[in-house]
């Protein structure tokens, strides 16, 4: 961890103490190019946008998905206030972001939490195999 990783990341910090003094989930991030500048930050907007998706770093993602070429959004770092949860690693990965710096891991957040998280949904499949790899199949080459 360099000193500019630290200060990028006490920015996350700042951004999240925003979103949590505006009501909003204590979560921030932001979006560093290859040049060290920043190129967009964001905090959680869950609560005050009412979408279970508002997230910085899921914000953030789709943002560099369509303003980034790949090349440019290979080179940039995110940096987050937490760990990214499933949901934003999904988004960091397919929008091709280079690196990923946080501050609280998920063990951290947790102990935070009082009660943990959310509860588990059940999931049942993999089902009907034949019919489903139809519309998939030859679309990934």
């Amino acid at each position: 961890m360099t000193p500019e990783d630290e200060t990028f990341l006490r920015r996350a910090i700042a951004l999240a103490a925003h979103a949590r003094a505006t009501g909003d989930a204590p979560f921030g991030s932001l979006l560093v190019g290859p040049d060290g500048t920043v190129l967009a930050e964001d905090h959680n907007t869950v609560t005050s946008d009412r979408d279970i998706s508002a997230h910085p770093e899921l914000k953030l993602a789709r943002w560099a998905a369509r303003e980034l070429d790949p090349a440019t959004a290979a080179a940039t770092t995110l940096y987050t206030s937490c760990r990214p949860c499933p949901m934003c690693e999904g988004a960091i990965e397919r929008s091709g972001l280079g690196r990923v710096v946080y501050a609280l891991s998920d063990e951290q957040l947790a102990a935070l939490k009082p009660g943990g998280g959310w509860p588990r949904v059940p999931q049942e499949g993999p089902a009907l195999f034949e019919e489903a790899r139809v519309p998939v199949e030859g679309f990934y080459r």
